[in-house]
């Protein structure tokens, strides 16, 4: 069990019992050789698949939506929805059909070694363990631009994290004028409250005039002192495509970023991962940034299904620090970062000229419930 208070415990429980009611409906309704890719080993066997997340189109391992047939892509999309509150789930949807968005971007055409580069249909999902059963179980969904982790443990939802979601574009037209941006809260609260500080505290808070080419602790599955941004080449499955000449493509598109964000060594450093925070504490800022703190952090612990993300008070909000890097200027090359206790939160839109957004939140102590898996461990050894 994790240490909660009556009411999170129950909206855990509640949760648990709603993604273990779907994970089974949706693995009763694939045949044996579907079931065979939509499984793993269970996190108290070997976890080691369970402990790997991307955020590229890369392969994230599971069944994807493609070689399902639409009863079961249902299923599998009332399992998504179990792990999210109806925003979260309607951010995830709409990232996933921004997919036909970027292909139209992009001219339709191959990427990646494959016939669709841009494919809504390319998400995985991929159940750990028996749902349900006396062990601890997981499920994982992810695909371009989303990474959604959950472990339940003795009928408990204990981990949510990492949690991914990004936009790309993450700006694009309507009809009317109007302009579709799934992220548009994320990023504005956080221009918001960094513009809104003394020049004192901006000081410290920016912590660099440009901006990292992507966010720093980018998919390890632990973050760690020192940590830096990883070239996209790098953040793939292990996989060398077929046609060496579209691996090439991708190290050039990967090449491309690293030089337009034309970081040297003190720039890593300025923006390298540290375990003591760096930026601005909450407890530096007055009543109203305080809010706009708070209301930044809402919408990442609002992913999450109702009474199950955090709920910080006062003293909590105090020990949270707001680090920027990049102009403040709508528009240009940015990122941001939010760290405390049991918390990491990271944000870039520096690609696509700054078109292309990424937004994570991570427990760098509990990713994955890594924490109460050695609890449960350590009660019921083998």
């Amino acid at each position: 069990m994790i240490d909660v208070d009556v009411d999170e415990g129950r909206a855990r429980r509640e949760a648990a019992a709603r993604m273990t009611d779907a994970a089974r409906r949706w693995l009763d309704g694939l045949d044996a050789g579907q079931r065979a890719v939509a499984t793993g080993a269970g996190p108290a066997d070997d976890d080691t698949e369970r402990l790997r997340w991307f955020y590229t189109p890369t392969d994230h391992g599971g069944l994807t939506l493609h070689d399902q047939r639409p009863p079961q892509q249902r299923a599998a999309m009332r399992l998504v929805a179990s792990g999210l509150s109806t925003a979260g789930y309607v951010t995830v949807a709409t990232t996933m059909g921004l997919e036909n968005v970027l292909d139209q971007a992009e001219g339709f055409v191959a990427l990646f070694d494959r016939d669709r580069g841009r494919d809504p249909g390319r998400y995985y999902l991929r159940v750990f363990g028996e749902p349900g059963g006396a062990a601890p179980w997981g499920w994982r969904f992810g695909g371009h631009h989303v990474s959604l982790n959950n472990l339940v443990v003795d009928g408990v939802l204990v981990a949510t994290t990492p949690c991914f979601m990004g936009a790309d574009p993450a700006s694009s037209p309507l009809l009317g004028g109007a302009v579709h941006r799934p992220l548009a809260r994320v990023e504005d609260l956080a221009r918001e409250l960094v513009a809104s500080l003394s020049p004192e505290l901006a000081a410290r808070a920016v912590l660099l005039p440009k901006a990292p080419p992507d966010f720093i602790t980018a998919n390890r599955t632990a973050v760690s002192e020192g940590d830096r941004a990883i070239p996209l080449a790098g953040i793939w499955r292990d996989e060398r495509f077929r046609d060496p000449a579209e691996w090439a493509k991708l190290q050039k598109m990967s090449d491309a970023i690293d030089e337009a964000a034309a970081f040297d060594e003190d720039d890593h450093r300025a923006v390298e991962y540290t375990l003591a925070p760096r930026g601005v504490a909450g407890a530096e800022l007055d009543a109203g940034q305080r809010e706009v703190l708070r209301l930044l952090l809402g919408t990442y612990f609002e992913r999450v299904p109702d009474g199950v993300g955090p709920r910080y008070d006062d003293a909590a909000l105090d020990a949270v620090h707001v680090a920027w890097a990049g102009p403040l200027a709508p528009g240009a090359p940015h990122y941001y970062r939010l760290q405390g206790p049991r918390l990491l939160v990271e944000w870039d839109n520096t690609q696509r000229g700054a078109n292309h957004a990424h937004s994570v939140w991570r427990d760098p102590v509990a990713d994955f419930g890594l924490d109460v898996l050695a609890r449960h461990h350590a009660a019921h050894p083998h």
